[in-house]
């Protein structure tokens, strides 16, 4: 396949092109800052990725590259875990959500002039490309709560980030008038080497680790290798289709997330962070680590997905480990 990735030296992304690449796939790899993704996909070890500049709000001649495409893979957005929620910030994390997604269905729909149905037997249809685009999406969907369990068929919430949810996932269906396959994505909390984990790692090696407010808000996650082998799963599988949760299906309240770290560290999980201390350093971005959901993959597991590492410690001690 070749597909497009936005996103692509975050996080999840880097990841998800270190798969691509190793099975063969060619990648386009579409960034604002050109010349930090040539130093994170260098030339000479990453041959079959080739970096196109963008400005993921604007239309230019960026989206071209789009046609050649079997499939787009959108997980641009800025961080919502860092820093104060001034009124500035909150419409740059929407913005670049819902009008980057806007811009790449834009691409994508311009490629795929919708397709008239065969007039007879003789007159194949035109394959669309790209024809999937998988977009993330977050549980924040959903809203807070420490007693409702989720799953892909509940309502949605009414706070801030639900609402940025719900504007990004409303652009990504607009794809679905091009006739292209839609895969929504909504991630849970994604451990790996860096992320949330590595955030609350230094502190245990310090001995000084433990619980982030009160400890019962709900934690709902994913090995970052199972969130990208979910993700090739829904490029290759055209069964595959609409939202799906990417968590594990065990998610765990913070204590127990503390708890379960402290002991894979061999350090103590005594010493909580209060949560007036949060709210000080990030206001109200602070809800993104007090409070939460429970938050099952019901139609994720019911593809028959296989989870490398459906439980917290074993996800903990291969990344630890």
């Amino acid at each position: 396949m070749k597909v497009a990735i936005t996103g692509a030296t975050g996080f999840v992304g880097n990841r998800l092109i270190q798969r691509l690449h190793a099975k063969g796939h060619q990648i386009v790899v579409l960034t604002r800052n050109t010349t930090f993704a040539q130093k994170v996909f260098p030339s000479e070890a990453f041959p079959n990725v080739e970096i196109v500049a963008y400005t993921p709000n604007t239309s230019g001649s960026w989206q071209s590259v789009i046609a050649s495409c079997d499939g787009v893979v959108n997980l641009a957005g800025e961080p919502i875990g860092e820093g104060r929620w001034t009124p500035e910030r909150k419409q740059e994390i929407l913005n670049s959500r819902k009008l980057g997604t806007q811009k790449i269905v834009e691409a994508i729909t311009n490629a795929n002039p919708k397709t008239a149905v065969a007039t007879n037997s003789s007159t194949p249809a035109t394959r669309c490309l790209p024809s999937v685009l998988i977009n993330a999406s977050a549980i924040g969907y959903y809203g807070t709560s420490e007693t409702t369990t989720f799953d892909e068929t509940s309502t949605s919430g009414n706070d801030f980030l639900a609402q940025v949810c719900q504007a990004w996932e409303a652009e990504a269906t607009k794809v679905k008038d091009a006739g292209v396959r839609l895969v929504i994505l909504r991630f849970g909390i994604v451990l790996g080497n860096g992320g949330a984990l590595g955030k609350m790692i230094p502190p245990f090696k310090l001995f000084a680790g433990g619980p982030i407010g009160s400890g019962r808000q709900w934690f709902s996650w994913i090995h970052v290798d199972d969130l990208v082998n979910l993700i090739l799963e829904a490029l290759t599988k055209p069964e595959i289709e609409g939202v799906y949760n990417g968590t594990a299906p065990n998610p765990v309240r913070m204590a127990d997330l503390s708890q379960t770290l402290g002991q894979v560290m061999n350090r103590p999980s005594w010493l909580p962070v209060p949560g007036f201390a949060i709210e000080a350093l990030l206001g109200d971005g602070a809800m993104v680590v007090l409070e939460g959901q429970q938050v099952i993959p019901k139609r994720t597991v019911e593809t028959g997905f296989e989870y490398k590492y459906p439980n917290l410690q074993s996800a903990l001690r291969q990344i630890l480990n």
